[in-house]
Formats: C-alpha cells, structure tokens, sequence
C-alpha cells in the first residue's frame, strides 16, 4: 500500500483491525545503530536505561520506510485464524512541517536492496506522517496561513506549472469560467489547491477523478461563501486528515486497544512513539510510560519462544525457531494446532518465502505466536486441549510474558512496560590485571578479547573488566590465559576489585 491507494484502504483497515483477535506489526528502516554517535554501540554492561538513551539518539537519526502489519481474525465460518497482510511503504510528511532529515545506514541499505525492497515505492509513493506534535505546529500554521511545502525541485517544476497555466487563463476568463490541471499524482493534488488559493483570491478549486483539479474564476464574496460550506476539500480537518496520513491507522491501533505483537520490539515501539505519537521522552520510565498507555497488552515472540523452547514435545526438547515452526508436527500426539489460513489477497505467502518483508516477517510473527501459545496451551492442560481454543485462553496461557519486551545484549532480559524489567543472569564477569604493558586502552583490549565476544570496561588504570553471555567463552578465557606474560584473568569479585570498595577500605 503506497500514498495513491492508502486513503482508499483506510476505511478497509479499520474494520479488520476492529475484528482482529490481535494485530502483528514489523518494520523496516533506514538504520539501526548510528554509528557516528560515540559510544552508542550496545553493550551487555547496559542497564535498560542506558540503552535507552543510545537507542532514542539511532531513532531521532533514522526513519521508517516499510511497515507490516498482519490481522489474524476468527471469522464465524471458517476455522482458525484468517490472516490479512499488508506492506506499508512510508515516508514522513512535507506538508507544513520543517523539512525532515534522516540518515542512511549503507549497510542497511545494502541488506535490504539484496531481499528486494522497492525503494522507487519508498521515495515516490511512501504514505506520509507526523507525530502530535508535528500536527500541532501544522494546524497553527494552517489557521494563521503561514504553512508551506518543504518540495523537491520535481514537486517545485508541478506547482510552477500549474500556476503558470492559471495565472496566463484567468486573466482573461469570465467570472465562473473553468478550467481543468490534468496529472496531479498522490500529494499534488492538494498542494496544488493550496498554493492557488492562497495566491490568487479570486479563484476557487476542486478535485476531479483521474488526477485531476478543477479551478473557477469567482467573485471574492463568492469565494468566501465557498469556503466556509461543507463542500470544501480543502477544510482544515481534511487537510490535517490527509498530512497525518498513516498516523490516522497508528490511531485506529491505539484506539481499539488489540494485542500488538512483534519479535524484538523495542525499536520497534520506539518508532511508533516517536514518528507517529510524540518526540521519544528523554525519561526511559516515561518512555515505558506511554507505551503500556498506547498499548495495554503487546507480546514479543522472542521472548515467548524463549519459554516454549522449554517445552518438552514428543519427549525430546526442541528448539523452536521459525522455520522449525512451520516445518515440524511438534505436538503429533495431542491435538492438532491452530488453523492459520491467508486470506485471497496475501496467497503469495503460501507459495514462497519473503524475508525482511515487512508484511511477511508480520505474517510470521502472528502465527508464531499462535503456535506457542498452543505449546504451552498443551503443556497446562496435559493435552486436554478442546479443538479450536480461543485467543483468550491463548492470552491466559501467555499472561506472564504480556509486555515483556526483549533486551538484546544487555543488563536485563526483558523490559517489563507494566513493571519491574527483569534482571539478565549473565555468566560470571572477568577482570583483566595488566603488567608491563602500559597505555592499553578499551579498544586494544576489546581487540585482543574479540574472538571471544566479550564487551569491555575500563575499571581502574590497569585494570578492565570483561563480560559474555557465553559461559564457553568464560572458560576459554580463564584457560588460554592462564599464563599470559602481561594479562592476568581471573572472575571478578566485588569486595576484592571494586575501586569503591577498596577506596573504602583503604
């Protein structure tokens, strides 16, 4: 769905979403982690805080180009779940606002084009948005008429154009006279109406079918009835209606308050507040604030497979990934799993594989949601599962990982929007001791530990502490440099290697 066809869906979107069971979202961006930021890698020695901060700066940097989204309903006729997907491309909204900069990852960029991603969609055809703010500042202006369009030089040779055409016709046209602006694509349209008003009193304009805008010659007085009569498409709350664009379906989501599910979903949450709700906060307890306002109820499914992994199928474990999902009869003897069927219009899905697009890793991550909740539906009733359970008993059966956010590499294990985030049981840290090898610094020592995946601190002059999430690697360690000539390694230990500690001591 592209800026041409998404007022068009709109009316569409909202009677789905209305009678979703929940809705899976998935993004696509410009970038992930802003590398010209210092020190804004993540690092497993972050607190949820931390990360935070480092994540808002990447977010304020980069921006969205595709989103999916993925309804799974229940209709009355049909038995499981139907599935509605859609790929929304995006691009942020140039009317009124001051122009939008966002960076571009090359590697992101790069990544994406190699799954095939449309970025002349993007750029051509991206719905726009704004944020509440963005809104706000655009209404002032609109009442005021002191709003503008931040256009590129093709958008500026369009407006050129068409006041050409009229200001050369109206000269010497008769009141109530006529004429017609052919090929006005997407935003155009309005824009175009826009400008005419507000430089040439005497004219009035309407939108027609095929890309078209009417403009009349009339009287000022006519014109001043004109405008004030519903009839106008160019009314202030159609204008807003058209620039907030995909912020209209953002709104119907928060509305209707349904499950929101997705794998990962920080940044991805992060996004949604800061491009389609309000600037992200500099607080992380207000950030998580406002999210569990917007959405009471969100699933991550990377924590979710965390504990179905722990479930024994067939009495072996298994390690439920996606694929193995889809491919594997996990619960052979019991009864059988949710029935996930795609709707007419998303058929291509069945058929082959689409990775990183948005819509399809939505698709996923609906039904491996549904599949695990099956799991460990199966595994609290002994089996004793009646054929087609509904998503409330899902919603039971997953209740304490409702908003549990997974924390990728880091101090916690999940961000709990409803609560206290969950403390990360890391393996043991270690502290390296250096001798006669003066001057190191983190980097050089994050390099001579990097086969090894280690995150690196400074502690004291001489001394840096080292942390995994591999117990494999902390044995490695402690063995290969058991006799090192200049690194002494041992497990850290807080009475023995805090400066605080000994400073207290001392």
């Amino acid at each position: 769905v592209g800026a041409e066809s998404f007022v068009r869906c709109l009316p569409r979107l909202r009677r789905r979403i209305l009678r979703a069971a929940f809705v899976a979202l998935d993004m696509e961006f410009t970038g992930l982690h802003s590398t010209s930021l210092q020190n804004n890698e993540p690092s497993l020695f972050d607190s949820p805080a931390e990360r935070y901060v480092k994540a808002r700066q990447s977010v304020q940097r980069f921006t969205l180009v595709q989103l999916g989204k993925c309804c799974s309903d229940t209709e009355s006729h049909l038995p499981g779940y139907v599935v509605h997907s859609y790929n929304f491309f995006l691009f942020p909204s140039t009317l009124g606002i001051r122009d939008v900069e966002f960076t571009l990852s090359a590697s992101t960029i790069q990544f994406l084009s190699h799954y095939g991603f449309d970025y002349n969609k993007f750029l051509k055809d991206g719905i726009p948005y704004m944020n509440e703010v963005q809104e706000k500042i655009l209404s002032q202006q609109l009442v005021a008429g002191t709003w503008k369009v931040c256009s590129n030089n093709a958008d500026r040779d369009v407006m050129k154009k068409a006041i050409d055409e009229v200001t050369s016709w109206i000269v010497a046209a008769k009141e109530e006279d006529t004429m017609v602006l052919h090929d006005l694509n997407g935003y155009h349209m309005l824009e175009v109406q826009l400008v005419l008003r507000q430089a040439l009193k005497n004219v009035w304009t309407e939108p027609l079918a095929d890309k078209k805008v009417m403009v009349k010659k009339v009287s000022p007085e006519r014109r001043q009835l004109l405008e004030n009569s519903s009839y106008d498409h160019c009314q202030i709350k159609l204008i807003l209606l058209s620039a907030r664009g995909f912020t209209n379906l953002f709104q119907i989501l928060v509305k209707t308050k349904k499950p929101l599910v997705g794998h990962n979903m920080l940044m991805d949450l992060m996004h949604l507040h800061d491009k389609f709700y309000r600037p992200l906060p500099e607080s992380y307890e207000e950030f998580k604030k406002n999210i569990h306002n917007l959405f009471p109820v969100i699933l991550d499914t990377k924590t979710v497979t965390k504990a179905v992994q722990k479930v024994r199928c067939t009495g072996k474990e298994k390690n439920l990934t996606h694929p193995l999902i889809f491919s594997s009869n996990l619960n052979p003897k019991g009864p059988p799993c949710p029935v996930i069927a795609l709707a007419s219009g998303c058929s291509r899905y069945a058929e082959k594989k689409f990775p990183h697009e948005a819509g399809y890793d939505a698709f996923l991550c609906g039904s491996v949601l549904l599949m695990s909740a099956h799991l460990l539906l199966c595994r609290s009733t002994d089996d004793a599962v009646e054929a087609e359970p509904s998503f409330s008993q899902y919603l039971t059966v997953l209740a304490e990982h409702v908003n549990k956010v997974n924390f990728i590499r880091g101090g916690a294990s999940s961000i709990n929007f409803s609560g206290e985030d969950a403390p990360c049981h890391h393996p043991p840290a270690l502290v390296v001791h250096v001798r006669g090898w003066p001057g190191l610094t983190e980097e050089e020592i994050y390099q001579e530990f990097k086969a090894y995946h280690f995150d690196v601190r400074r502690l004291s002059k001489n001394q840096f502490i080292l942390l995994s999430n591999k117990y494999k690697h902390v044995r490695l360690v402690l063995r290969d440099y058991r006799h090192h000539p200049h690194l002494q390694v041992s497990i850290y230990r807080h009475w023995r290697h805090s400066p605080s500690v000994s400073c207290l001591l001392q």
